[in-house]
């Protein structure tokens, strides 16, 4: 795990912007209640993870998912946190679905692409044999 306490802590940057983000414009944060929101969101995420792999636990898996920290933040009692976050999930969901066919297209379309191109070499190759029996054709004739 980690070897200081400080390397839990949540990157310094992100919890920055979301200061901002959550501040009217114009309101300014100290340093040190920036380093205080700091410690307590990753005192948060660790406790939510450590609920969340009690869930998993109960489950038998080693790997944690979405039902398990929606539960977790029910059993945290922050039951008004768990219908924007399934919304979320589900608009994170659909974005990643759209994202795979989107995907899936431009290979399928690559797919087609490249399978033309062969046909069309095929179709090139078969040109210039039937060229080439004309040629040879051609001059036994004239011999």
């Amino acid at each position: 795990m980690a070897e200081r306490p400080e390397d839990l802590n949540l990157p310094n940057a992100v919890i920055t912007r979301i200061i901002k983000e959550a501040l009217p414009d114009g309101v300014n944060i100290s340093k040190e209640a920036r380093s205080a929101i700091s410690r307590a969101a990753s005192v948060f995420v660790l406790y939510a993870t450590s609920c969340a792999n009690n869930f998993a636990v109960k489950g038998k898996r080693k790997t944690l998912n979405a039902g398990d920290v929606l539960s977790a933040m029910e059993e945290m009692e922050f039951q008004r946190f768990v219908a924007p976050l399934k919304e979320s999930l589900e608009v994170y969901r659909r974005e990643q679905k759209g994202k795979k066919e989107a995907r899936r297209d431009k290979d399928k379309k690559t797919d087609s692409e490249e399978q033309d191109k062969s046909r069309e070499e095929d179709n090139d190759d078969d040109d210039e044999r039937m060229e080439e029996e004309e040629q040879n054709d051609e001059e036994e004739v004239d011999n």
